[in-house]
C-alpha cells in the first residue's frame, strides 16, 4: 500500500473501508455493457444503474443520433463507482466502440429478436462478454450487427416482441452475474485492477480528495 493511500485512508471511516473493500471482491469486468444510440436517456440512466447493483465496472455509451443525457435523479450516484466511456466523435462511432472491445477480448454479442440467434440461457460465459443493446425504436444498427460475434435474444412467451432496453438490460445482467458467478470462470477483478479501483473509490468517498493529496504532497 503506498503511502498516499495509507495518507488518504486516515480520512475514511472503518465502516466506508470495509464497504469498499467487500464491493471490490464483487466487482467484474467479465461483463461489460455497451448502449447504441440510445433515444429515451432514462433509459441509459437506468441501465447504468442496473450496472452498478450487479457490480458490473463498464458501461459505453455510443451515440449517433441521440446525445446521451446523463440525469442524477435516475442514475442515484451510480456513476461514482462504475467508468462511463462515450464514443460521440468518431467517424463511425459504433466500429470505434466495438473494434476497442475487441481488442481487448471481448465477445461481441448483440442483443435482437431477429434472425439466428442463442437463448440468453445458454450464452457462453467462458469469455468477457460485451452485450450490445440498441435504441428503442430501430434496435442495433446494421454496424452492430454485421459485427456482432453472436446474437442472443431473451426468451419470450407473449405477444409482445420486445422489451424496454433498461428492463432487456436487467434480466440478462442479473442472469449472466449469477452464472459466471456460479462457475469456475475467472470473473474477478485482476489484482492491478483492483488496486487501481481501490484508490480510485477512496478518492470517490473523501469530500477535498485534490486537496489533501496536495497536502501529502506538500509535506514530502
Amino acid at each position: 500500500m503506498s503511502d498516499l493511500l495509507e495518507y488518504l485512508l486516515s480520512f475514511t471511516t472503518e465502516n466506508k473501508r470495509q464497504l469498499i473493500a467487500s464491493r471490490l471482491l464483487e466487482r467484474t469486468r467479465h461483463l461489460t455493457l455497451v448502449l447504441e444510440d440510445i433515444y429515451h436517456s432514462p433509459n441509459a440512466n437506468a441501465v447504468i444503474r442496473t450496472a452498478d447493483c450487479f457490480g458490473i465496472q463498464d458501461v459505453h455509451v455510443i451515440e449517433g443520433r441521440n446525445a446521451y443525457d446523463f440525469n442524477p435523479r435516475v442514475v442515484k450516484g451510480s456513476l461514482k463507482w462504475i467508468e462511463l466511456h462515450r464514443y460521440a466523435h468518431h467517424e463511425n462511432n459504433t466500429e470505434a466502440c466495438i473494434n476497442r472491445l475487441k481488442t481487448k477480448g471481448f465477445i461481441i454479442v448483440a442483443t435482437s429478436p431477429h434472425g439466428e440467434s442463442v437463448p440468453l440461457q445458454e450464452l457462453p460465459i467462458d469469455k468477457p462478454i460485451a452485450l450490445l443493446f440498441g435504441g428503442e425504436k430501430n434496435g442495433l444498427s446494421k454496424t452492430a450487427l454485421a459485427m456482432a460475434d453472436i446474437n442472443m435474444h431473451i426468451p419470450m412467451y407473449g405477444f409482445t416482441e420486445s422489451l424496454n432496453v433498461s428492463v432487456s438490460a436487467a434480466i440478462s445482467v442479473q442472469h449472466l452475474t449469477q452464472r459466471f458467478r456460479a462457475s469456475e470462470v475467472a470473473w474477478q477483478l485482476t489484482e492491478e485492477e483492483h488496486n487501481e479501483l481501490y484508490f480510485q473509490w477512496v478518492r470517490t468517498v473523501l469530500k477535498d480528495p485534490d486537496g489533501l493529496e496536495k497536502r501529502f504532497l506538500s509535506g514530502k
